[in-house]
C-alpha cells in the first residue's frame, strides 16, 4: 500500500513540475528558478515540441494519467490491471525522458534542472510500479 501511495505522491510532484514548466512556456511565469540559465535554453529550443505539442504539456498529461492510475491502484489494491498500466506508462515516460536527456546533453548542450527532476520522478514511479509487481506476485504466492 505504501508503494502505491508513493507512486501517487510522485505523480503529483511530477504534475506540479510539468505545470510549472508549461506555465513558463505559455508566458505566465516571468523567469524559471533554475540557477544556470539552461532551463530557458532547453524550453525554447526547437526540441521543446514533440509532434507539434509542447513537451511540458505532454508531461502534464502523462503525470495526470499516472496520478489517475496510481489512485485507481490505491482504491483497488487487489487488482493487477492498474499497476500494470502504471508500469507501461511510466516505462514509456522513462524512455521519453532518456531521449530528452540525450538531446539536452548532446544536441542542445544545456541542462534544465526541472527536466532532470522530472526524469528522476518518472524513474521513481517506474521503480514503484515494478515493486508493486513484486509485491502482488509475493502476495499471490502466499
Amino acid at each position: 500500500m505504501r508503494t502505491r501511495m508513493a507512486a501517487a505522491l510522485l505523480s503529483l510532484a511530477g504534475l506540479f513540475v510539468s505545470l510549472y514548466l508549461y506555465l513558463y512556456k505559455l508566458g505566465y511565469i516571468g523567469t524559471l528558478a533554475c540557477g544556470t540559465g539552461g532551463c530557458e535554453t532547453v524550453q525554447f529550443s526547437s526540441y521543446s515540441r514533440f509532434l507539434g505539442i509542447d513537451v511540458p504539456l505532454l508531461g502534464l498529461l502523462a503525470y495526470a494519467a499516472l496520478l489517475g492510475l496510481s489512485m485507481l491502484a490505491l482504491q483497488q489494491p487487489g487488482t493487477a490491471r492498474w499497476p500494470g498500466l502504471l508500469r507501461l506508462l511510466s516505462g514509456g515516460g522513462v524512455a521519453f525522458s532518456a531521449y530528452l536527456t540525450y538531446l539536452e546533453l548532446f544536441v542542445i548542450h544545456a541542462i534544465c534542472r526541472w527536466c532532470v527532476g522530472s526524469a528522476v520522478i518518472v524513474l521513481l514511479i517506474f521503480i514503484a510500479a515494478l515493486v508493486m509487481r513484486v509485491e502482488s506476485t509475493a502476495a499471490a504466492a502466499a
